[in-house]
């Protein structure tokens, strides 16, 4: 995957400019690319940073329409598991330091399937090999020397050999690949509800664009709504219509028992401790599961426009 990815993080690069994206070196060595903190960036930025994250995996496209919701994000893969699982997933924990200075961030991306520090590696059977590799993280400002340098001892590569992309959810760029992770997590969810992976044979997503807000929690509230309300996806599978079936009822977020509110109230209510909050709650608002062994498709789910438009502000 990191070899997949190389490319597309040269070309962003490359494209700076275009892309409105800030590229400077950091302390480390390792290069940086701001692309929403101090720079500009965009929904080009984003879209192409979404396709990053898949480990070059994945093909993420912005389609405008003539709905409430113009703009959307759409995401297909050519190998769902390892795309979504083995890179996009921001499994990867990264911290440093304590109180009000500490950093903290979740990393995704082709690096986490070189460090391979996750115990989702074990099941997932990979581990990548390469010289060179990208991180991203949604972060507001830059990581501490500490933090990177653990990421290069991690991996195993020179430190200018690692590129760390920036993209904090107030930004436009990192909206987009947010609600990018539309497939991943239905996968995910898949994967927590013991669906074996090995049954998954294809997959595509798409949600809405969410409008970015300025402060943290709104526009982290949006981009999760924009998944659990207006969020759809299909999986190609390979097992019993009765599995497909039940995986179909049961992937929705509807069938958490916190749905029902915008993720800001949710979090709010649960006094922002993630880990208070159902984890089945964080997955596509509609699945659709076709069997291909059988022909048959099954749907699970609903789209909430009121939902959404409660928290998109429209």
């Amino acid at each position: 995957m990191n070899r997949r990815a190389a490319p597309l993080v040269a070309s962003l690069l490359d494209q700076r400019d275009s892309l409105r994206l800030d590229v400077r070196p950091h302390g480390s060595g390792a290069t940086l690319v701001d692309a929403g903190i101090r720079a500009t960036g965009g929904l080009e930025a984003g879209r192409r940073i979404a396709e990053i994250c898949m480990g070059g995996l994945g093909r993420v496209s912005l389609t405008v329409t003539q709905g409430r919701w113009p703009v959307g994000v759409s995401v297909i893969a050519s190998d769902p598991v390892l795309a979504c699982l083995a890179s996009q997933y921001a499994g990867w924990s990264l911290a440093h330091g304590s109180g009000t200075t500490r950093f903290q961030a979740l990393g995704s991306g082709p690096a986490r399937a070189l460090a391979v520090k996750e115990p989702l590696f074990e099941e997932l059977g990979y581990r990548d090999q390469a010289d060179s590799t990208c991180l991203i993280l949604e972060a507001d400002r830059e990581p501490p020397l500490e933090v990177v340098q653990k990421v290069v001892h991690d991996c195993g590569v020179a430190p200018e050999r690692l590129t760390v992309i920036l993209a904090p959810t107030h930004s436009i760029a990192g909206m987009v690949q947010i609600v990018a992770r539309v497939l991943e997590v239905a996968l995910h969810k898949v994967h927590a509800l013991g669906f074996p992976l090995e049954a998954i044979v294809d997959g595509a997503g798409s949600a809405p664009l969410a409008p970015p807000a300025p402060d943290f929690l709104t526009a982290m509230g949006r981009s999760n709504d924009a998944i659990l309300f207006g969020g759809s996806i299909q999986l190609y599978v390979r097992c019993e219509d009765g599995a497909a079936e039940h995986l179909a009822g049961e992937l929705p977020c509807g069938r958490s028992h916190d749905y029902g509110k915008p993720f800001a109230a949710i979090f709010k209510e649960y006094d922002y401790d993630f880990y208070k909050i159902d984890p089945m709650l964080f997955a596509p608002a509609v699945a659709l599961v076709t069997n291909v062994a059988s022909g048959r498709t099954f749907r699970g789910g609903i789209l909430n426009d009121e939902l959404l438009a409660q928290s998109f502000g429209a």
